[in-house]
């Protein structure tokens, strides 16, 4: 088995998918509709999907109430660069972040928390 795509619950796939496709530069994927939208996909390459969900709640990170259920996390090559354009495309930045200095948590549009990391570089740095 090899995995084929990772699938997130939310109100708006198609919204929501412009916000990761702006986010990654992945390309949004040709099955995308309004009860699915997806990037990536291609040949041997993960989806990130988004599928509608009727009432969709989104998780109260770092709260209880509603858990995130899963959360992504991706490189970077600068935090403060990266969180800016997320937050311009509609993510926001919980006050809570448990270890700012090495990766900053950030919910996207449709609430689920999600890392980002800066990108190792060769030689260590």
């Amino acid at each position: 088995m090899r995995p084929t795509a990772v699938n997130l619950d939310c109100a708006d796939p198609l919204a929501l998918a412009d916000f990761y496709r702006r986010a990654t530069g992945l390309p949004l994927h040709e099955r995308s509709d309004g009860e699915f939208a997806g990037v990536g996909g291609g040949e041997g390459e993960l989806i990130l999907g988004f599928q509608r969900v009727d009432g969709y709640r989104p998780p109260t990170w770092p709260g209880p109430d509603v858990p995130q259920q899963l959360h992504l996390d991706f490189d970077v090559d600068d935090l403060d660069d990266a969180v800016a354009r997320l937050v311009e495309w509609g993510a926001t930045v919980p006050t809570a972040q448990p270890s700012p200095d090495r990766w900053r948590v950030v919910l996207d549009p449709a609430g689920h928390p999600f890392c980002i990391s800066p990108r190792k570089r060769a030689g260590g740095a």
